[in-house]
This record gives C-alpha cells, sequence and structure tokens, in this order.
C-alpha cells in the first residue's frame, strides 16, 4: 500500500443498549437518548459529531450525527459503515434531491430543495426561489457545516444569493442562537416566485420560515379549481398564496385577510401581477376577530380557506391547540356559503390526522354544519415523508363542501 494512500476516517462509537436497536434497524432515523449506552466517553463526544453507530454487541447499524445533550441524540445519516461524511457526501445527497424535485417539477426551479430526514440531510431545510436559496439548519451538525453545506450548494445549485433562516425553534432544542442573515449575495426587496403557473413575491429574510409554504402548493391548485365564479376569502393568508390563485381561478372577489402588512403588500403585488387586482382586496386583521365580524353580518363565501401558522408549536399545547382549530372550523363553517367549499389547515406536527380530523369535525357541529370532505391531503411531493418517521407528514388540509 502506498504511503500516500489515504486513511480510512475513524469516528467516535456509539453504542447503544441491550436490546433498544430494534427500532433503529426497522428503518427509524432517530435514536433517542435514552436508548444510548450514554457512559463517559459517549458523554465527552463534541456535540455535532459524526459517530458510528453500533448495537450493544458491536455490530454496525450506520454513521450518524450525535449530540449528547438533546432528547434525539443521534440522527442516522447512512447504514453504510464505511461512508466518510465529507463534501463529496453532501454534495451527493443534494444532487440526488435536486434530481427528484427538477423531475417533480421541470423547468420551474420553485421549490423545496431537501426536506431533512426525507432526503437523507436531517436537520437540514432549503427552499430555493430561482437563483435565491433559503437555508436553515437545525441541528448542531448542520449548523457547524454551513461552509460546506454553502460549498455544496455552489456546486450543484450555483445560486446567485444565499439566505440563512437560523430562526427556527428546533434549534434551541438543540442549543443553538437563532440567526437571520445574508450569506451570499445580494437582495433587493421581494423576490419573485412562481406556483401553479402563478406569479408570487415574498421576503425570506424578513417573512416567516424560509419566506414561503411551498408545502401547500396542491392543495392551492384543488381549492382554485373550486372558486370560479364565487367569492373567496382566505384567512391567514401569508402572501396570498391561496387567494391570488382563486382569483386566477376566476373567483368573482378575493379576499385576503392577514396581521402582517408586510405580507399583505406582497399579496396585493401578486394581484397586480397577475392582472386580478380588480377582483383583490387585502384586509389587515386578526383571523378569529374578522370571523366574528363577518358572521354576525351575516356575510358568506363562496370559498373560505383557514390556514393558520402552528397552534401546537409543543406537546403541552396539545389541549389548548385542538381548541383553537375546533374554533376555527365553527367560525368559518358560519361563513360559508350553503353549497360553498371550505378549506382547512393544520402545520402542527405534535397534532395527527385523526385528532385534527375530529377538531375540523367538532367545529361544524358548533355551527351547525354538515356536508362532505371531498378532500384530505398533506404536503406537496417536494416535502417528501420519512417512511418510519410519522413526524414529517406534518401537513394536514381538509376540503369540504357544506350543506
Amino acid at each position: 500500500m502506498s504511503d500516500t494512500a489515504p486513511k480510512p476516517v475513524k469516528y467516535p462509537t456509539i453504542h447503544l443498549q441491550a436490546g433498544r436497536q430494534r427500532r433503529v434497524l426497522q428503518g427509524h432515523p432517530w435514536v433517542y437518548s435514552n436508548e444510548v449506552q450514554m457512559d463517559t466517553a459517549a458523554k465527552a463526544v463534541p456535540p455535532g459529531s459524526p459517530v458510528r453507530l453500533v448495537d450493544a454487541g458491536g455490530t454496525p447499524i450506520g454513521i450518524a450525527t450525535f449530540n449528547p445533550h438533546t432528547l434525539i441524540a443521534a440522527r442516522l445519516l447512512t447504514r453504510d459503515p464505511a461512508t466518510v461524511i465529507d463534501h463529496g457526501f453532501l454534495a451527493g445527497r443534494l444532487r440526488r434531491a435536486v434530481d427528484l424535485r427538477d423531475r417533480l417539477f421541470p423547468g420551474t426551479p420553485y421549490y423545496r430543495v431537501v426536506h431533512a430526514e426525507a432526503d437523507g440531510l436531517p436537520g437540514l431545510i432549503v427552499d430555493r426561489f430561482g437563483e435565491v436559496v433559503t437555508v436553515q439548519a437545525n441541528s448542531v451538525f448542520m449548523d457547524q457545516r454551513i461552509d460546506a453545506i454553502l460549498a455544496a450548494l455552489d456546486e450543484v445549485l450555483a445560486p446567485k444569493a444565499v439566505i440563512l433562516r437560523n430562526d427556527s425553534t428546533q434549534r434551541a432544542l438543540e442549543g443553538l442562537p437563532e440567526e437571520t442573515r445574508l450569506a451570499k449575495g445580494e437582495l433587493d426587496g421581494p423576490i419573485r416566485l412562481e406556483e401553479n403557473g402563478v406569479t408570487f413575491f415574498a421576503n425570506p429574510l424578513d417573512g416567516q420560515k424560509t419566506g414561503w409554504f411551498y408545502d401547500q402548493r396542491d392543495n392551492r391548485a384543488f381549492i382554485a379549481s373550486l372558486a370560479k365564479g364565487g367569492r373567496a376569502i382566505d384567512f391567514f393568508s401569508y402572501n396570498g398564496g391561496f387567494g391570488i390563485q382563486c382569483a386566477v381561478a376566476g373567483a368573482t372577489s378575493v379576499v385576503s385577510v392577514d396581521r402582517s402588512a408586510l405580507a399583505l403588500e406582497n399579496a396585493a403585488r401578486a394581484a397586480e401581477a397577475n392582472g386580478v387586482a380588480d377582483r383583490f382586496e387585502a384586509r389587515r386583521a386578526d383571523a378569529f376577530h374578522e370571523m366574528e365580524r363577518l358572521a354576525a353580518a351575516g356575510e358568506q363565501f363562496d370559498v373560505v380557506i383557514a390556514d393558520p401558522p402552528a397552534f401546537v408549536k409543543s406537546k403541552k399545547d396539545l389541549a389548548v391547540g385542538c381548541r383553537a382549530y375546533r374554533k376555527m372550523a365553527k367560525l368559518s363553517a358560519r361563513i360559508t356559503a350553503p353549497g360553498g367549499f371550505l378549506l382547512c389547515g393544520s402545520c402542527s406536527h405534535n397534532v395527527d390526522p385523526p385528532t385534527f380530523a375530529e377538531q375540523v369535525a367538532r367545529g361544524l357541529s358548533d355551527a351547525g354544519r354538515t356536508g362532505r370532505i371531498l378532500r384530505s391531503a398533506g404536503a406537496g411531493p417536494d416535502h417528501p415523508v420519512h417512511p418510519n418517521l410519522p413526524e414529517s407528514a406534518y401537513l394536514k388540509a381538509i376540503v369540504m363542501q357544506l350543506d
């Protein structure tokens, strides 16, 4: 063997406790701290390190990221114990993710590029807006490798601008600070994007999450297909994703309701860009208060959309959040015309689909309404679900016709 041959990388070894390997061997990508032999050596492993994961007897399971200080101690990167976690690994996973999106949305570079565990890059979110990319690192491992991630993005996508949206609540669980900054290039005002053939505008530096919610793409298209010839109202509208698509599809009038002036400005700009400004109204208000006001005034709409931010950000909020979803369904049902359509959405991963459906059904009953469910759906295909991680199927959207 040549003296210049590369030496194999030796990662710290983390042992699982006896009998605790079954779940991860069956495909789950997470290992919890109480499943690890958290001895002195394991506790000494620096947070964010790649580790060699083995069972209690030393049989290799794979390579994982490791943080001895968090509930999710290990996140599996690969089941091949010989894999080297370097630039080539990151670029390869990124290229695989981009190839899938380009097949899903040919010629339209507006999508979620990386959806964490489901794309083999746990703790990493990447969204693409043409030549602008937003990145969110939600684990110590990914946060420590921002430079390597940026280099991989340059190799695979060559973006003109990259924004770090490291301001999610998940970072606090990893002991990471929040930050939002421009890591590459320049931005001058809102950026343009396309969805379902409709033009929109977003502020990835100042808006919510990474600037746009691509996950509702298919649900927006479906409800818009029902809006022709009717009046539509979109609560928690953000940048106008649902409402503008309803207007483009032929709604006679659309109202977007949100508390953010910046988001409503983007919605109005999108209405102008798509030639529907004469049928669009941006209304700055609290959604619940506006629903109550409209119901008291006897107003009804043919299409009502209620897609709020997460009401249940942690399990301790479940009871309160469920009551909020029930109230939302009740109030929005009251202003849905007979024969009209109502979409209720939830992005809270702590609320599973049966629980959300139950709260929506209770809300309809509270409103004295009945009807039929036309569609129960999750996120679009650029937000794939890990088959062994139910938490990644966080989005719920129920579309109903009410009697």
